[in-house]
């Protein structure tokens, strides 16, 4: 019986592969010049277009800086969702959430700083739908909490859904020194310490007694090529 060769996927079309570059092109300037100070002309020089081009595509900025934000955000929530369901218990999964955020930031800082700084604190998000976003992470993550709860690997004094909300609390903070260049963002071993330390003063405040010193533990003989690798998304 003869078997059928897996069809390869369609490469982009041509339609797509511009919009992607548009996008890629508005990440730059966004965190370059900040959402007020950019234009769609610095887009499409970005970009290599003509100008009329990006408004064949987007209809102005509130509606690039929208795409940004659904592009980028979609992309981590979907690998958290992944991370949150993964094997070894609440502080793996923990680890790995934290891993995936400044794993992102190392691979692609300048998209990190946009969804940072000019759509979850300024007032340029407010034309995006983010409290929703940001809420649809914090009650799938709570869920993660909620699950550790019942195996007894969550402190029973604590509420689940503000754990979750702690956790990304932290990890934004965390990101926000390396965007603020109050760390040396390009140096690998730094960004990983970072992570490592969100994550374990984390799990330090909210696993059970005699379970901290544990995952503590795991942290430091973790060898680095275990951390996960995240790819650019745009």
């Amino acid at each position: 019986m003869r078997t059928q060769k897996a069809k390869a996927p369609a490469p982009p079309s041509r339609e797509a592969e511009r919009r992607r570059t548009i996008l890629r092109a508005a990440i730059q300037v966004f965190a370059k010049k900040g959402y007020h100070g950019c234009r769609i002309s610095d887009v499409a020089r970005e970009a290599g277009v003509a100008y009329g081009l990006v408004y064949h595509y987007f209809h102005n900025k509130e509606e690039l800086l929208s795409s940004v934000f659904e592009v980028s955000w979609s992309g981590f929530v979907q690998r958290v969702r992944e991370a949150a369901r993964g094997p070894g218990g609440l502080g793996p999964q923990v680890r790995a959430i934290t891993t995936l955020a400044f794993e992102a930031y190392r691979t692609d800082p300048r998209a990190v700083k946009v969804l940072i700084l000019e759509i979850a604190r300024s007032p340029a998000g407010n034309t995006i739908n983010r409290g929703s976003a940001f809420a649809d992470v914090i009650r799938m993550t709570g869920r993660m909490f909620e699950d550790a709860k019942k195996r007894g690997e969550l402190r029973a004094d604590l509420e689940p859904t503000l754990c979750a909300a702690s956790l990304f609390g932290a990890i934004e903070m965390g990101l926000t020194v390396l965007v603020l260049g109050l760390l040396p963002a390009d140096d690998v071993a730094a960004t990983g310490r970072a992570a490592r330390q969100v994550a374990e003063t984390f799990l330090r405040g909210v696993l059970p007694q005699g379970l901290s010193a544990v995952e503590t533990e795991t942290w430091k003989t973790e060898p680095s090529s275990t951390r996960s690798k995240v790819q650019r998304r745009s």
